[in-house]
């Protein structure tokens, strides 16, 4: 399942009237499907809303059918006799986290039907008890021929939009089919130990004694897995700054930057602050370091992990692309520019994405990452260090990024970086999703010559 999703502060349970978990992930799904907003905003509300031993139900059903969205979109179009109108997208979400539940889920075949079956009267739609019924009852009977109809169907087989399938499998040739189904996969969950409070073998003996299983990370001097995703309220020292949750590929920014006593460092697109938080626990004797995000809602994370933490930084909303707005002339020793991209590395962990990303947003996200490149460049010393990293797996984002970059920078130099871990590019080094249990990520690493 997915990392249990934390619900806000401002959301008063005592006084929200509550309703069924499958009612939840209906009314998030169609924020989704019919509005196109993401889980990460409407899961908080939508968990809110439900008692708390059925949250995991409700997450599980959102994310879950957002995974698989466009494979049980193929076998509701094969158990319609007509599709169902516009205006009975509940009805429509209803069945396909039914046919979810029958597919993917530990839940008992009667309780699916039956308890799909009652959302029609729920929602005010009697009409549709005995449709989705039969659509249920007809897979049931019919799932064996519809697996092999699935097959032969690459979109429904990968459950992937076919320009997605298309995009990943030309930037990867002999990884995509790999990286598709590592796409469908839930992903583990990852925690940081807190260099500053505590070693990890410390940490991993507190999880034992409180019956939480895990290991090591693989090339990760700080991280832990999970043998189970749980909520982080039951992690030994969580609220007092011990660990956080943050995935592997991300974690391996600290090691990569590597910062010296004495250093000023720039974060940029800082927000939620895992990295910025891993660079404080790892090197407490910076100079200063400078977190921004041009997200004022998403900068309140930042100081409340950095408060949880004991970790103190200079936060500020500011937009990477324009650094006039909010830099103070002082160079930087090293920049961290982590920036927003298509998130083609990290579908497992934000299944949304198969929903919400279309082809067209591609070009105007690598303008974007080009912008805040040649814009930052500027602010770093001779002799400093810019890591440039993204969550994506596509080429135009990473390593023709970077390539574009060195041609228009003729200061600029590229250093590969000597890792055991990672495909070593022309320019760059990518982890695909899935490999040594962590998320896509790309890392460039590059120095301002000195003369």
């Amino acid at each position: 399942m997915a990392t249990p999703i934390a619900l806000p502060q401002d959301i008063n349970l005592v006084d929200a009237t509550l309703i069924s978990p499958r009612l939840a992930a209906i009314h998030g799904l169609q924020q989704v499907v019919d509005n196109g907003r993401s889980l990460s905003e409407v899961m908080p509300q939508a968990l809110a809303q439900v008692n708390a031993r059925d949250r995991s139900l409700t997450q599980a059903l959102c994310f879950g059918v957002c995974r698989l969205y466009p494979q049980l979109e193929f076998l509701l179009h094969q158990l319609l006799e007509k599709p169902l109108k516009k205006r009975d997208s509940d009805i429509r979400l209803a069945i396909l986290c039914g046919l979810y539940q029958l597919r993917a889920m530990r839940v008992p075949d009667h309780a699916a039907v039956s308890e799909t079956v009652a959302l029609a009267t729920t929602l005010n739609k009697t009409w549709a008890r005995g449709l989705m019924n039969a659509v249920l009852r007809n897979y049931q009977r019919k799932q064996t021929e519809l697996n092999l109809a699935l097959e032969q169907n690459p979109v429904a087989h990968f459950a992937h939009p076919q320009w997605w399938i298309d995009k990943i499998r030309s930037a990867w040739p002999g990884h995509w089919q790999a990286i598709l189904e590592a796409n469908n996969q839930p992903p583990p969950m990852a925690l940081r130990v807190n260099a500053r409070k505590l070693t990890r073998t410390n940490y991993l003996a507190q999880l034992q004694r409180a019956g939480i299983q895990a290991r090591p990370l693989a090339h990760c001097e700080h991280g832990l897995i999970l043998e189970e995703a749980i909520s982080v309220e039951q992690l030994p020292g969580f609220s007092e700054g011990a660990v956080s949750v943050q995935d592997g590929a991300a974690q391996r920014v600290a090691a990569v930057m590597r910062p010296h006593s004495g250093d000023r460092i720039l974060d940029a697109c800082a927000a939620p602050g895992g990295k910025t938080a891993h660079l404080l626990e790892q090197q407490p004797e910076l100079a200063e370091l400078v977190a921004i995000d041009v997200d004022e809602v998403r900068l309140l994370r930042i100081h409340e992990n950095l408060l949880r933490l004991g970790l103190q930084a200079t936060v500020c909303v500011g937009d990477a692309a324009t650094p006039s707005a909010w830099w103070d002339g002082n160079p930087f020793d090293r920049i961290l520019l982590d920036a927003p991209c298509s998130a083609s590395g990290v579908i497992r962990r934000h299944p949304d994405i198969k929903l919400l990303r279309r082809p067209a947003d591609l070009p105007q996200l690598v303008q974007n990452q080009s912008d805040m490149l040649d814009a930052l460049w500027p602010l770093l010393k001779p002799g400093g260090m810019l890591l440039y990293t993204t969550c994506s797996v596509l080429p135009e984002e990473n390593s023709e990024q970077i390539r574009r970059f060195l041609v228009t920078h003729p200061d600029a130099q590229y250093l590969p970086l000597a890792t055991a871990w990672g495909h070593s590019l022309s320019l760059g080094t990518q982890t695909l999703p899935g490999e040594d249990e962590m998320d896509g990520f790309f890392y460039a690493h590059m120095e301002k010559r000195t003369t």
